[in-house]
């Protein structure tokens, strides 16, 4: 054995190994899995988890909506009863077009063959995921130069008459794009056309992965199209349940064999689910891998002779968003964009070069065009801000008395910038717990690391001024950010936005939640809207917040909390007047303005700037990971709808295509004036967070070159 293929088994054993420690460690929850199982319940899964599921079968044709209308109305159903019913009712009503789309989906499957010492032996199972790229596992592929040794082999299979079909061999060609990751198992790479022919996607088809949650859930069926062994093109049909689910892996109990390493796990809508990468093997007290007939298994053996228990996939929502997270040259990201627009994937195109200082970042771009929703009604109008009263031109910091929340904002030293410009930032939600000396700090931090990588000079934390009003915005009416003071800690992420929206001041926080999920792509026809049926049943806020959580790196309950703040200080005239007159407490009231916002800091920010002192001359706007390309919320600015802010010189719109909270950037209404959008890669976990906007060169250079004297 070569030391390649040595290298080879090692992985394929490292990856079997793992998955028997995972299927080890989640012991407790699969055995209560099966318990409810045993007890009856079809699928023991979470009511939300239920509910996104229903809502997708029902949006994805996966069940004539008719067929679920005719049924749960025989009874009264409450809302779990109907979704665990529409669930069901998929599993156990196969439409006619579940064969031909099964057809359909096994032809996207190829076999891997390694070419080895002259002979061509079959290694392993491939799917194609773009018209050019084609999804196995790491330990099939575990680099280039191996997969270079390889072939991908379609319709390596019998016909309806079991007579060999036609088998079409295309090289794989992973100079053109090759991604793996071990953890993950997976690797990604092209497969090259024939001769003069069309890519491989475009003959046999590609399967169009999602990032969406809502494909599976506990207790449903799946099915795997493969090469066991190395065989012919096989297919386990729906004998086998979900039995758990992890944060990137699932178990099954699934009829596979070795060679389906690389095999796509497919739904009943035919939809990828997961990328099965190994069986799990039985194991004695002593760690040791055993045979089927209960003796320890040995190399030798092979793997026919062990015992497997269950098996394990990689979740593709789990790949898909490793692979957003890639640094890759524009030629690279463009072959991902192809995988289509539920990936994520295609909000990351290039469109313009980056700076010769940011090597390692992406400029990106969204990929899709969204129409616009209805905009919100107007708030109420809002007093005039009084002068900001005197403060001492020192430096302060927040009282940090035991118990005491933060309320001061900090001032910048007079020295700062030739005494005559003033760099301010402005926070957003969810601040009432840190304290403005160490948010100031980090800020600057995140700042400086962009000017390194700009080659310009950094800047000293004292120069800043950081008003601060997350205090005053926690507690303003009595109202909470955060949920457990207001009841909401056991309570889903939708179900807490149901209470939102009972509680929004003007009744438009739904509203601003549904605009934001379309414009993130969600779809606004399908069978629920047009049989008349489905919103009410799943939870109508449970769709488009899944939604966003699935095209973004923000969780449900960041998104649910942060649309609540921007609803309640755009909704409530007390609450807006009360956070920009915080605000103005620490505020310069002369000179030249650099004003640097984040999140719900930049809403308040253009409000701010309709009520500057007249001896203030604002140079430069930032706004970062902004929400104002909602019309739910520049409608209820104060200067009501899109427009260029009020004396300011320039301005920079700064946003990452996996935030959330931006997902009305760039800001395309030609009534904003004249501005620079400026898209970038956030890394991952980490779309809205405003230091890793300000580590961003060409962001940083901007701020840099408007406080130079």
């Amino acid at each position: 054995m070569s030391v390649r293929d040595r290298s080879y088994q090692e992985l394929h054993e490292q990856a079997a190994d793992e998955a028997a420690r995972r299927y080890e460690d989640s012991a407790a929850e699969r055995e209560r899995v099966e318990g409810r199982l045993a007890a009856g319940v079809r699928f023991p899964d979470s009511p939300d988890a239920l509910a996104v599921r229903a809502d997708r079968i029902l949006d994805r044709g996966g069940l004539s909506p008719s067929a679920v209308v005719a049924d749960i109305h025989r009874e009264a159903m409450d809302l779990p009863d109907a979704n665990e019913r529409i669930i069901d009712l998929s599993n156990e009503l196969q439409a006619w077009s579940f064969l031909p789309r099964g057809v359909r989906a096994g032809a996207t499957v190829a076999r891997i063959t390694l070419r080895r010492d002259g002979r061509e032996l079959p290694h392993g199972t491939g799917f194609l995921v773009s018209p050019r790229l084609m999804m196995t596992n790491h330990h099939v592929l575990p680099d280039e130069n191996f997969a270079r040794r390889c072939f991908a082999e379609f319709n390596a299979q019998v016909t309806a008459d079991n007579l060999p079909d036609t088998v079409v061999r295309m090289e794989l060609d992973p100079g053109t794009f090759f991604a793996a990751d071990r953890r993950l198992d997976f690797a990604l790479v092209a497969v090259a056309p024939t001769l003069d022919g069309p890519p491989p996607g475009e003959i046999f088809g590609w399967n169009q992965l999602s990032v969406q949650i809502g494909k599976l859930v506990l207790g449903e069926k799946v099915n795997i199209i493969g090469h066991p062994s190395g065989r012919l093109k096989e297919i386990a049909l729906r004998d086998n349940a979900v039995l758990v689910r992890l944060d990137d892996f699932v178990h099954y109990t699934t009829d596979t064999e070795p060679g389906n390493s690389g095999s796509p796990v497919f739904n009943d809508q035919w939809e990828v689910v997961a990328l099965h990468h190994s069986g799990v093997p039985k194991k004695d007290d002593q760690g040791r891998v055993l045979r089927k007939d209960g003796r320890p298994w040995q190399q030798g053996d092979g793997d026919d002779a062990i015992d497997w228990v269950a098996n394990e996939g990689v979740r593709i929502s789990s790949i898909l968003k490793h692979l957003a997270g890639l640094d890759l040259d524009p030629g690279r990201r463009a072959l991902l964009a192809e995988m289509g627009p539920d990936t994520g994937l295609d909000q990351a195109m290039t469109t313009a070069p980056a700076p010769a200082a940011q090597p390692q970042r992406a400029t990106a771009v969204p990929g899709v065009t969204i129409p616009s929703a209805p905009s919100a009604p107007s708030a109420p109008s809002v007093p005039a801000i009084p002068s900001a009263p005197s403060v001492p031109e020192a430096a302060t910091t927040a009282l940090r008395t035991p118990g005491e929340r933060p309320r001061v904002g900090l001032r910048a030293r007079a020295t700062a910038f030739g005494g005559r410009r003033h760099l301010v930032f402005l926070h957003g939600r969810d601040q009432q717990d840190n304290f403005p000396d160490v948010l100031r700090r980090s800020w600057t931090a995140g700042l400086n690391l962009g000017l390194t990588l700009a080659s310009l000079p950094t800047l000293d934390p004292e120069d800043v001024w950081f008003p601060f009003y997350g205090t005053t915005l926690h507690s303003l009416s009595g109202r909470e950010s955060t949920a457990a003071p207001i009841g909401l800690d056991q309570l889903s992420a939708a179900a807490a936005a149901e209470v939102f929206a009972a509680q929004s001041p003007t009744g438009a926080y739904e509203q601003l939640l549904h605009e934001a999920a379309v414009r993130a792509g969600m779809p606004q026809n399908g069978p629920a809207t047009t049989e008349g049926f489905g919103s009410g049943l799943v939870g109508v806020l449970h769709r488009p917040l899944s939604w966003l959580a699935a095209k973004s790196d923000l969780d449900e309950w960041t998104i649910a909390t942060f649309l609540r703040d921007v609803d309640l200080y755009l909704g409530d005239s007390a609450v807006r007047q009360a956070v920009l007159n915080s605000v103005m407490e620490t505020m310069p009231s002369s000179g030249e303005l650099v004003l640097v916002t984040h999140s719900l800091g930049t809403v308040v920010g253009m409000d701010l700037l309709t009520r500057l002192p007249e001896g203030l001359d604002p140079v430069l706007l930032v706004t970062a990971g902004s929400p104002l390309g909602l019309d739910g919320v520049n409608e209820r600015l104060l200067g009501r709808g899109p427009h260029q802010p009020p004396r300011v010189r320039d301005w920079v719109n700064v946003w990452c295509p996996t935030d959330a909270v931006a997902i009305g950037c760039p800001l395309e209404d030609e009534r904003w004036g004249k501005l620079t959008q400026l898209a970038v890669s956030n890394g991952r976990d980490r779309a809205h967070k405003m230091e890793e906007y300000l580590g961003h060169p060409k962001a940083a250079q901007e701020i840099r070159g408007a406080l130079r004297a």
